[in-house]
C-alpha cells in the first residue's frame, strides 16, 4: 500500500438514490470508505431494497455518525438509534430508517464497496 489522501470533495464514485440520497465512495489504501447522505423520509426498504434483491440489508457496517438520526432494526427485532458522535458497529440482516427532519450523514469504514449499486 502506497500512502496516500483522497477527499470527498472529489469522491471516485456518487451513487445516487431516488429521494436526493447517496454514496459518496472513496477507494484508498486497501479499503473503500463510504459517506453516506440520508435525506429525511430515507428508508433501506424503500430506497435501497428494489436494487440490492435482498429482505434485509447484508451488508455489515461500521460507521461515525457525523450529523441527523438513524434507527436501525435487526431481522430479529432488536432495534438501535444513534446520532452524531456515535461510533455503531451493524451486522447483515437490518433494516434502517432516518429519524427525524435533518439528514442523516456518516462515514462507513466496512459496508459500502458494493452498497447501493
Amino acid at each position: 500500500m502506497d500512502l496516500q489522501k483522497k477527499n470527498f470533495g472529489a469522491p471516485d464514485e456518487i451513487r445516487p438514490m431516488a429521494d436526493e440520497s447517496r454514496v459518496e465512495i472513496l477507494r484508498i489504501g486497501d479499503g473503500v470508505v463510504g459517506k453516506a447522505t440520508f435525506e429525511p423520509g430515507w428508508r433501506w426498504s424503500a430506497h435501497v431494497k428494489p436494487k440490492a434483491g435482498t429482505d434485509s440489508c447484508q451488508s455489515a457496517h461500521l460507521a461515525y455518525i457525523l450529523s441527523g438520526r438513524q434507527k436501525v432494526v435487526m431481522d430479529d427485532g432488536s432495534e438501535l438509534e444513534f446520532g452524531p458522535g456515535d461510533v455503531v458497529a451493524i451486522p447483515p440482516g437490518h433494516d434502517g430508517f432516518v429519524v427525524g427532519d435533518e439528514p442523516c450523514v456518516f462515514l462507513d469504514f466496512a459496508g459500502m464497496e458494493h452498497y447501493a449499486e
